[in-house]
């Protein structure tokens, strides 16, 4: 075993001295996006990223080139670029914006140093374009699941957290209060409470995208893609193991009643 793991990293060393680049497996990661005004342009899609830089991982870079090259119109060319600079590699449009870099991006709700930064599969990338570029009040919020599953007419019970910053620009994690929560953009008439938690229904049968506005402060809008079955279904996997428990049971009884039968048949004979 030793000695094969060495033969492979030996390959992997002559392929990089001939510089042949060692491409990383594809991986299918979530990806959410906000645009200038604040609006989501993505929510939680799913996309398949490859290793677009060959630097052997599949990185932040790579997953947003892949949802602009899936959602943007004119693809990641026309929609996104990065660039490497004093600061590592780092974002120069997003959405089909340019502002300088007044840009922000996370992974699984926490910051990235870098869009070099590693992505493994499921991951959810977030990332947003500044609405203040003066203050720089935007403060990205989440919930405490950005995927929920529920029957029409249950609760979703959801909790709403921002990050921010105290004197010495130490990050804090604070529950957003007085939010309200919107459904497919519209006001689902919810409000946070003071810990930052909220329950919404839904009552039909669909995907869903809930999010938070606030009138005090400026929320990078969160997001929870909500998946809602109708009412009494039976839930994910249980139906196929009951039709497949029924037929077992119906060919048992078939097969007791043939073996009677060819019993009765014989002893006729």
């Amino acid at each position: 075993m030793k000695r094969f793991t060495a033969m492979i990293l030996a390959a992997v060393l002559v392929l990089a001295s001939a510089g042949v680049s060692v491409s990383a497996a594809d991986v299918k990661a979530y990806v959410t996006i906000a645009d200038e005004n604040g609006k989501l342009a993505v929510a939680r899609q799913e996309v398949t990223a490859s290793d677009i830089d060959g630097d052997g991982i599949i990185s932040i870079n790579d997953v947003l080139y892949a949802a602009h090259e899936s959602f943007f119109e004119g693809g990641a060319e026309a929609g996104y670029a990065s660039a490497t600079g004093d600061y590592g590699l780092s974002l120069t449009k997003l959405w089909g914006v340019e502002n300088g870099g007044s840009y922000g991006y996370y992974v699984n709700d926490a910051s990235a140093w870098s869009l070099a930064d590693p992505v493994n599969a499921g991951d959810h990338v977030y990332a947003f374009v500044y609405t203040d570029t003066v203050a720089w009040s935007d403060a990205y919020s989440w919930f405490d699941a950005s995927a929920k599953k529920a029957e029409a007419g249950e609760e979703i019970s959801l909790t709403l957290s921002s990050l921010g910053y105290d004197a010495d620009w130490n990050q804090v994690v604070s529950p957003v209060e007085g939010a309200k929560i919107t459904v497919n953009g519209e006001d689902a008439g919810v409000v946070t409470d003071a810990e930052g938690k909220a329950a919404v229904k839904l009552d039909k049968a669909g995907t869903y995208v809930i999010s938070a506005k606030s009138d005090t402060m400026t929320l990078v809008p969160p997001v929870c893609v909500a998946t809602v079955a109708t009412a009494g279904l039976p839930k994910t996997g249980t139906a196929p193991f009951a039709m497949y428990a029924a037929l077992g049971m119906l060919m048992i009884a078939a097969g007791c009643a043939i073996t009677v039968n060819e019993r009765k048949r014989s002893n006729e004979i």
